[in-house]
């Protein structure tokens, strides 16, 4: 996933939405922090997001997100806004191949 440059408008989505991490490393990993926005940030957060980031590519953060980081409504939710229903499988973790179910 291509990386958003770290400006103003994202720095303070980071700062807000990622509190827990200096904005450089909360944007590091696109796929994570985009999917921290989606699930944590508000209407102004994602306006600023959506700016940087086509339909295609915060399907894309989706498909690549980290476990743990989405709940079940934001996942529901997004995945219908952009086009997606039913929604395909939360990401899930896998320990020493046993899934574990939320």
């Amino acid at each position: 996933m291509k990386p958003i440059e770290l400006n103003p408008d994202i720095e303070w989505v980071a700062e807000r939405v990622m509190w827990f991490e200096e904005p450089d490393k909360a944007t590091s990993d696109m796929a994570r922090f985009v999917a921290y926005v989606m699930t944590y940030g508000d209407h102004a957060d994602m306006n600023r997001i959506r700016q940087h980031l086509t339909d295609d590519e915060l399907r894309e953060a989706m498909d690549s997100a980290p476990p743990g980081i989405f709940d079940p409504r934001s996942w529901t939710y997004w995945n219908l806004k952009l086009g997606r229903y039913p929604a395909p499988p939360m990401p899930e973790r896998f320990f020493h191949s046993i899934q574990m179910r939320r």
